[in-house]
């Protein structure tokens, strides 16, 4: 069943926003629903937070229930990866942006209990590093943007959860399991193919040749930084993209 990606600044109303969806899919459609959230985030452990919510979310998304992500999901990458995970299990998801000001935000992280609360260190670290959804890019869409005094769109909601097509998987989500580590490996394996070809040209090539590299539809020009056009390339080598 279909996946709902709350997002906003900390302390910005998803919490409150979540259980209304969770009220509403009870009642409306008597599915059983999952709310799957972090609390304050402390962060000296947020990566593994996150780590540890992604793997429950996987644990939790099945053919009958629906679950709720009820976090700050302020990283553009880690949306990503939610959204490749939902291809895997060919189903649908939203998000729900929970819109408001950093004052407002702040204003209601004073009002919590101290054991709830974030220190205005981590509460400005994390708004600083907000990466706000866009409904432009495809794991951001559908986006529902919701302001503090707005009525959640119930129907609306529903309709791109229950009435669109999930999206669909491409190869590599069907050929392996996915797993959090799976795109570090895989952004490791091609840096590696792309390093291994540009050192293997250099064996032939002068400065200011065309390289081809695994994956890319431009080539690559490289000048050495010495001068010496018989020093081997290293990582101080600058790279020069050049449209064909």
């Amino acid at each position: 069943m279909p996946l709902v990606v709350m997002c906003g600044f900390p302390c910005s109303g998803k919490t409150r926003r979540a259980e209304e969806l969770k009220v509403h899919f009870e009642q409306s459609s008597k599915a059983k629903v999952h709310i799957v959230g972090d609390g304050a985030l402390d962060s000296q452990k947020e990566k593994n937070v996150r780590g540890s919510l992604k793997a429950e979310v996987e644990r939790k998304v099945n053919k009958d229930d629906i679950v709720i992500l009820d976090s700050l999901n302020y990283i553009k990458g880690y949306r990503y990866e939610l959204f490749c995970l939902i291809k895997h299990a060919q189903t649908p998801h939203c998000l729900v942006y929970c819109l408001t000001s950093d004052e407002q935000s702040s204003s209601w992280n004073s009002g919590r209990e101290a054991a709830e609360q974030y220190t205005q260190d981590i509460f400005d670290a994390l708004v600083l590093r907000y990466e706000a959804p866009d409904s432009r890019n495809r794991w951001d869409s559908p986006l529902f943007s919701i302001l503090k005094d707005d009525t959640l769109p119930f129907e609306a909601i529903s309709d791109a959860l229950f009435k669109r097509k999930a999206p669909a998987p491409n190869q590599s989500t069907q050929s392996q399991p996915l797993s959090s580590s799976n795109f570090l490996y895989e952004l490791d394996k091609i840096t590696q193919e792309v390093l291994v070809a540009i050192f293997n040209s250099q064996k032939t090539s002068v400065p200011g040749d065309l390289i081809s590299v695994p994956g890319a539809t431009e080539k690559i020009s490289f000048l050495t930084c010495s001068g010496d056009l018989s020093r081997p390339m290293t990582g101080m080598t600058h790279f020069h993209h050049l449209p064909l």
